[in-house]
């Protein structure tokens, strides 16, 4: 049975000046946004103020979780070595001062594509060298997420998705163990993690407090926790439409837990105020004098209180 959808989840139509030049930009760089093809709600909303997350090697992923959009095969397109310099182009000609880059999965490749994301970082540190730079990766450990470490992003994310008893939801080489180790090496290499959780899946509150106190442990600062939404009718239904006063206790919680920033709201999703969020770990971690700082801070301190248009 299909739940009606609350008078809460309204989202913005696409429109304006700004929309069309992101538009524009991207057809002429032949790039892929998450934006479009996982159907995110907040499309209107970050295109409208001019911005994107960029979603790298392709449109088909190599895994089939089942509430996500993306389109899934055995086997993905061929990579582009183009496809670099293109997006540092359109991080350029966005005027971005925060990029977030994520990917499908490609587990058809010998290193699932971790030294064709250190190129992209890399690629829009040389145009772009006051930009910040967010990935959301996949479930990378050791040599394949040394390599995009190596390349200096100022943000490491990476989803568990749901609740441990609800790992089924995803692809079944994915597991909450595997994606806490993803996040574990990436804190001990010194850079600053984030993750999310999809509500409305059938989890119960316990359970969520749960995930995010393991995700605490692992050294994680940025939580980020938003209503599943199905995209088709071919993916999972949604359980459960959680109101925005329980997100509104969700976050208050997670802050007690010690979560530098925590993003808590219906369409909330990962690269969701991105920088807004990276921002408070920042202040954060210059307030006690502790706390990560990589990726490329001494080119930007001049930069964090510039005009985003993420």
């Amino acid at each position: 049975m299909t739940i009606p959808k609350p008078s809460w989840l309204k989202v913005q139509l696409p429109h304006g000046r700004e929309w069309r030049h992101v538009e524009e930009v991207l057809a002429s760089k032949g790039l892929h946004t998450v934006c479009d093809e996982a159907r995110c709600p907040n499309k209107g909303e970050c295109w409208g103020a001019g911005t994107a997350t960029f979603m790298i090697m392709g449109d088909t992923c190599t895994r089939g979780c089942r509430f996500c959009a993306v389109k899934t095969a055995h086997q993905g397109q061929p990579l582009d070595p183009a496809e670099p310099l293109h997006l540092a182009e359109a991080v350029k000609a966005l005027g971005l001062k925060y990029a977030v880059i994520t990917s499908v999965d490609r587990d058809d490749l010998p290193d699932r594509g971790a030294a064709h994301f250190a190129a992209c970082i890399r690629a829009i540190r040389e145009l772009s060298p006051g930009t910040l730079v967010e990935v959301l990766i996949p479930d990378y450990v050791g040599t394949e997420l040394s390599t995009v470490l190596d390349a200096k992003p100022d943000v490491l994310a990476h989803n568990v998705e749901t609740v441990r008893r609800l790992q089924s939801v995803r692809d079944r080489r994915a597991s909450f163990d595997k994606s806490l180790q993803t996040l574990r090496e990436a804190y001990a290499a010194g850079i600053p993690t984030k993750s999310s959780l999809l509500l409305g899946l059938g989890e119960t509150e316990d359970e969520v407090l749960d995930a995010l106190r393991e995700l605490r442990s692992t050294g994680v600062s940025i939580v980020v926790m938003g209503q599943y939404l199905r995209p088709t009718p071919q993916e999972i239904p949604v359980t459960e439409y959680i109101t925005p006063t329980r997100f509104a206790e969700y976050a208050e919680k997670a802050r007690a837990l010690g979560f530098a920033s925590v993003i808590s709201a219906p369409f909330a999703r990962t690269s969701y105020h991105a920088r807004e969020a990276w921002g408070a770990v920042d202040k954060s971690a210059r307030k006690t004098g502790s706390g990560p700082r990589r990726g490329h801070e001494a080119e930007t301190e001049g930069n964090t209180q510039g005009g985003s248009k993420s």
